[in-house]
């Protein structure tokens, strides 16, 4: 099925050299759909909180607490990307983990008609591996690079056992990042397919 895709770049703030990935989208995708699909191509673990702020409006998963703080969080899943589209938006803030605060430009890149055969979303490229997620922050990376690509370092043992093994900040696992691209897209897939044919849970075998 041929739909409108967004051509969207994620750069991670406050690390040199720059992390980044680009990724091809669906329009019809909610905030939501987006937050699961930078989790994938980023490399994070979608174990902490998040939210993304367009404009003067914040989007995320509401919570009852949020009014004793007087802020108010929409719904990441009530807004599609096509709706930023339409209001012209090309870039904003996406927020994972509130405490190490992990800061991402999303970047609408371009607009056009996805390609049949392809299920999206897509992975296309990026640069460099994404921090382990709980590492503390952009300090704490360096701290952490610092640390494991220096054998001689006395914290050099404990920072791989922590990690489970050797980091490599060039390799971004691209065969890793494609694999769970492509569950992304099979998730999105099934109802895709059921609206298609007409199908819907509960009327499996009506007329």
């Amino acid at each position: 099925m041929i739909e409108p895709i967004a051509r969207v770049r994620i750069e991670l703030r406050r690390i040199e050299p720059r992390i980044w990935r680009r990724v091809d989208v669906p329009l019809s995708s909610t905030l939501m759909h987006l937050h699961d699909i930078i989790q994938v191509a980023m490399g994070w673990n979608d174990s902490h909180l998040f939210e993304f702020q367009i404009g003067s409006k914040t989007y995320g998963e509401p919570h009852p607490d949020d009014e004793m703080y007087e802020r108010r969080i929409y719904k990441a899943k009530g807004i599609r990307l096509q709706t930023l589209v339409e209001r012209g938006v090309e870039r904003f803030l996406y927020v994972y983990d509130f405490g190490d605060n992990w800061r991402h430009d999303i970047i609408i890149e371009g607009v056009r008609n996805g390609d049949a055969d392809i299920d999206y979303p897509t992975f296309v490229d990026g640069a460099r591996r994404c921090p382990p997620d709980d590492v503390g922050s952009s300090e704490g990376f360096m701290d952490f690079l610092e640390s494991v690509l220096d054998p001689s370092h006395e914290e050099h043992r404990r920072m791989l056992e922590w990690y489970g093994g050797p980091f490599d900040p060039n390799d971004i696992n691209e065969r890793q990042v494609r694999r769970l691209m492509s569950w992304v897209a099979f998730r999105r897939r099934g109802p895709l397919a059921s609206h298609r044919s007409g199908t819907r849970k509960g009327n499996k075998g009506v007329g």
